[in-house]
């Protein structure tokens, strides 16, 4: 029996020690929201408010294969993932057909597998289940077909005893509703808890009738289906009732596209649901539509039904609840096991988490409902608590254009006079006649990216968009109502700039304990926009991190940063710029050298922005960071002084040199790259293959440093003919 014909189930025949070595540890990244409670809060403290800023690139990866490159260099592909690390690897999807495993500290390729039949991973990421007596550790993947993979997590190969030959055919007859070549795939992660993998899915928009969105559990070791959930409930099931005659039947939409989370300790996964398909018009399916925009709790081990919260009545704004939290709330002398939850509209539910009850009063608030779209009825009341108050733009007057420049006032004006642009008031239904300007938009004042729970400070982090999706509709050729002029943002789509008045995207910070915003701040800037203007904040998709150092890392505006903030009053204390905007979730680990990593991809394409890159960035801290001087000393020194800092701080650095040797090459980094990096982060950075100093140089010049091509090779050479190991070959860093 060769290697390649072993089963995945016998790779487990070895040593307790090994199979220890497996389990992940708390300085790990687990699961797609660090574990199965989501809430994205590492306890790892190497990393601090005080050397934040000392951050520097570790290593990078590049996804796109050779071979794409070399057919077309300007051919680059999105990615929204979320890497996991466990035990030292790196576990990623691409967006080029791989799943792929790295050394979390290097970022060597350990190995690749290759989805057949130019399939596609779900793009937001995998899952890992550690294995259990026989059957090893594994990866979990979806595809867009409606695969369920699974990998040996240490070799990358199929396993063949999971399902037909390590896949899982997930378009059977129950859920495909009479629709065989429906649409049913994923784009999230499942989520694994104990031995099962539980699937949500991606279904079409429109129309209405289609996949199910229902809810899965399958035995990890044998892709057996153990249970469904009926999101769109049958006869005689609880919320049935709540669909008007037979529109329940073979109804699309009602799904989990982003991951459940769960409670470990009490057993109980938590289905944020989305809303029915079409979710602009509901004529067809008057009701409440359960379990549409529910937050709905369930036992684990069984799917049976627990308890129910629906945050929105009837959905005709594409208003799904692509976020939920598990988190502690102090309240009344106790501490309260919760979940928040918050769907497109920003509104933050706080809820407890065992029960379902709110923790802040919920009132059902009286809405607009007139619409000139026959047969819709929408619902007359929505739930809003009275705390915390809504996190984002809820309305829209004429009179809050923006007005930043007369050009771009001008255009937004010329905008609202083509596309008979409306004002709004919060859950104003859409119209045939005019082009609603709701808020905060179908992207979401709250989008996939979710949020993360400061589990010290009791502080629920969340980044957040104001920019309106204006819905006109029209009748369709069978009656239906759709979308007349398809999707569409209030904005000039040239420079991407909203029509409304900023902030167009923030972070911000709740406290849970009070249902108080503690902080919120402006996040992204308009480079576009003349100096002085550019604080706007940035549309945002993906989400932060919060560490117990007391800080969050946050990319996903498109305006191609990363950054850190104090998470206890939202200072900005660190931002790098990257090739792209990171349309993702960062992550942070401890890696097998005792560093800690902070790691983020980054594409673009995020709102229709420019997809220019292909990279996973790893940043770290210098190994002499101990040693460094304080960096407001370092900022524009003159050759002699760099020399003098390199010495002061070189203990540590295995490249120091106490004098740089003078040259032209030294001139050049005196001149254009020590205002922005101090010398010891130059000088007495680790030593350096010649090849890895010409990529990082390059790489700072796609970022914006004002050098020549010549220049460039100048530093390169001599960065390569001084700081690099006596002997060495090219490799990946």
């Amino acid at each position: 029996m060769t290697w390649k014909m072993l089963l995945c189930g016998t790779l487990l025949l070895r040593a307790a020690v090994l199979e220890a070595a497996s389990q992940p540890v708390s300085s790990d990244w687990v699961s797609y929201g660090y574990d199965v409670g989501g809430n994205r809060f590492s306890p790892l403290t190497q990393i601090t408010r005080e050397n934040v800023r000392d951050l520097e690139i570790a290593w990078t990866y590049h996804m796109r294969p050779a071979e794409v490159a070399e057919a077309d260099p300007t051919d680059f592909s999105p990615s929204e993932a979320t890497p996991l690390v466990i035990r030292g690897v790196m576990y990623l999807p691409t967006p080029y057909g791989e799943v792929v495993a790295l050394d979390a500290d290097m970022g060597k390729r350990l190995w690749a597998y290759d989805l057949p039949n130019h399939e596609r991973p779900s793009t937001r990421g995998v899952a890992y289940w550690p294995g259990e007596g026989a059957t090893g550790k594994r990866i979990f993947l979806g595809t867009r077909s409606g695969k369920l993979i699974a990998l040996d997590a240490g070799t990358g190969q199929l396993c063949a005893d999971f399902g037909h030959g390590g896949m899982v055919d997930m378009k059977t007859l129950e859920v495909m509703n009479g629709n065989p070549k429906g649409l049913l795939g994923m784009s999230s992660p499942p989520l694994v808890f104990d031995n099962l993998v539980i699937t949500g899915s991606q279904v079409q928009e429109f129309p209405a009738h289609g996949a199910a969105g229902d809810v899965r559990a399958w035995d990890a070791r044998t892709g057996r289906l153990v249970w469904t959930f009926h999101t769109v409930p049958r006869p005689g099931e609880l919320g049935h009732d709540t669909w008007e005659g037979e529109s329940w039947k073979s109804r699309s939409g009602v799904n989990v596209w982003t991951s459940p989370v769960a409670d470990s300790k009490r057993g109980i996964v938590y289905l944020p649901v989305a809303a029915p398909t079409f979710d602009r018009w509901g004529g067809d399916r008057k009701g409440m539509n359960l379990f549409g925009n529910s937050i709905v709790a369930l036992e684990a081990a069984t799917g049976t039904y627990l308890w129910h919260f629906q945050t929105v009545h009837h959905d005709i704004w594409d208003l799904d609840l692509p976020s939920a939290t598990l988190i502690d709330v102090k309240k009344g002398g106790r501490t309260v096991p919760a979940i928040a939850v918050a769907n497109k509209t920003a509104i933050l539910f706080l809820l407890d988490r065992v029960t379902g009850r709110p923790l802040y009063e919920v009132k059902e608030v009286p809405v607009p409902t007139d619409t000139d779209v026959p047969e819709e009825a929408p619902w007359p009341t929505q739930p809003v608590p009275i705390a915390p108050p809504p996190l984002a733009r809820q309305s829209f007057n004429l009179s809050e254009l923006t007005d930043l420049t007369p050009e771009i006032k001008a255009r937004c004006q010329q905008l609202v006079k083509e596309w008979n642009i409306a004002e709004s008031k919060m859950y104003q239904p859409p119209r045939a006649g005019v082009a609603v300007a709701h808020f905060p938009g179908g992207q979401g004042g709250v989008s996939w990216g979710g949020s993360a729970f400061d589990r010290s400070s009791g502080y629920y982090i969340v980044n957040i968009t104001n920019m309106a999706s204006p819905a006109q509709l029209g009748q369709r050729p069978d009656g239906a109502w759709g979308l007349a002029y398809g999707y569409r943002y209030f904005w000039d789509f040239a420079t991407r700039i909203p029509c409304q008045r900023p902030p167009w995207g923030e972070l911000l910070a709740v406290n849970v304990n009070t249902g108080t915003i503690a902080w919120r701040r402006t996040l992204g800037v308009t480079d576009s926009l003349p100096p002085g203007l550019r604080n706007t904040g940035r549309p945002s998709a993906g989400g932060p991190i919060a560490t117990a150092s007391g800080l969050i890392f946050v990319g996903a505006t498109d305006d191609s940063r990363l950054r850190a903030f104090d998470s206890s009053n939202g200072e900005l204390l660190w931002e790098e710029r990257l090739p792209a905007s990171v349309y993702a979730t960062p992550i942070t680990y401890r890696g097998k050298s005792g560093k800690q990593f902070v790691a983020a991809v980054n594409t673009g394409g995020m709102t229709g922005s420019d997809i220019t890159n292909d990279e996973v960035t790893v940043f770290a801290l210098p190994v002499n960071t101990e040693k460094k001087i304080a960096r407001a000393t370092q900022v524009a020194t003159p050759v002699a002084g760099a020399a003098a800092v390199v010495a002061s701080g070189s203990a540590a650095g295995a490249g120091a040199q106490a004098d740089p040797p003078p040259g032209p090459g030294l001139d050049l980094i005196t001149q254009h790259c020590i205002s922005c990096h101090p010398a010891t982060q130059i000088f007495a950075a680790p030593l350096r293959t010649s090849l890895e100093w010409s990529k990082t140089v390059k790489r700072m010049a796609a970022r914006g440093a004002e050098v020549t091509p010549d220049e460039v090779r100048t530093i390169s050479d001599y960065l390569g003919g001084h700081f690099a190991p006596p002997t060495s070959e090219p490799g990946t860093r």
